[in-house]
């Protein structure tokens, strides 16, 4: 029986995935914690077509592939038994067709990352190359992304059940009754990253039953590297291999915004009472309303 090594990397679009998978690629995935985007490629996507090819099912079928997310999940396990595996998801927890995205079989726990959705909106918008309506409409619905066949990025070629903003956030709690859950709140990364990267560190190595002993100097580096300040640099010199491309095939600004996003005093009041009214709950939760 082959042991469960998946980590999710859950969140919301836009939330601050980004961040979070360069300080963990960082600190585990070079010599000295100096960030660089080839590192990234050591924390895939879940769904993304390479794990369903061999499979042999139809990876265009919606149905096939929501069928078979665990059997990709436990051929990830058998293939990477006693090492770790991180993996990044946008995908909700919810039961697509009665089948379920994820087990406690396969999964080792998830550090969920959350943002506050009147800054994660203007950021959708951008990404999408929609207008602030349309965006904050999306947030309130049951979204599917993905699924375009030509899409450049692998992950995209397959769709991803997203859910609503609220929903997506809620289901991911279940990991949190089994204690195998970290909630992140992009907020506190950019505000005191050291401290809490370094809570994060301690999930990570507490789910694996290993003492943490950090090291400073890759952690000094991680963090200084990763920087929304140095990313947009790393952006403007080389393709970030996740931005999008608008309709003249231009690729997206994927790091226009960041902290200095701030929904509560940019965004239309109209459209800012909508995102409160509908997530209300939610965001007193998460002390983002009081």
């Amino acid at each position: 029986m082959y042991e469960s090594m998946i980590l999710w990397l859950a969140s919301y679009p836009k939330s601050g995935n980004t961040m979070l998978r360069s300080l963990i690629a960082a600190y585990f995935f070079t010599k000295d914690g100096n960030f660089n985007f080839e590192a990234l490629g050591f924390i895939n996507q879940f769904p993304d077509v390479k794990f369903f090819k061999n499979l042999e099912i139809d990876i265009y079928d919606d149905t096939e592939v929501t069928k078979n997310y665990i059997r990709a999940q436990q051929e990830i396990n058998k293939k990477d038994k006693n090492s770790m595996r991180f993996l990044k998801t946008h995908s909700t927890l919810h039961d697509i067709g009665g089948n379920k995205f994820t087990d406690l079989h396969n999964s080792l726990g998830a550090i969920y990352i959350v943002r506050d959705p009147r800054n994660v909106v203007k950021s959708y918008a951008n990404h999408n190359q929609m207008n602030l309506d349309i965006a904050t409409n999306a947030l309130k619905s049951f979204r599917v992304l993905g699924g375009n066949r030509n899409a450049s990025n692998d992950a995209d070629r397959i769709r991803t059940h997203v859910g609503s903003w609220s929903s997506h956030y809620n289901t991911w709690k279940v990991f949190d009754k089994l204690n195998k859950y970290l909630l992140v709140k992009y907020e506190d990364l950019v505000k005191d990253t050291e401290k809490t990267f370094i809570q994060i560190l301690n999930f990570i190595y507490k789910l694996n039953n290993v003492k943490l002993i950090i090291d400073k100097k890759k952690l000094q580096n991680a963090i200084k590297t990763t920087s929304f300040k140095n990313l947009q640099s790393l952006e403007e010199k080389m393709n970030f291999p996740e931005a999008v491309k608008d309709q003249e095939n231009n690729s997206v600004k994927f790091f226009k915004y960041g902290p200095k996003n701030d929904g509560k005093e940019s965004l239309p009041k109209e459209l800012k009472k909508i995102i409160e009214d509908s997530f209300v709950k939610e965001m007193k939760e998460l002390n983002y309303l009081v």
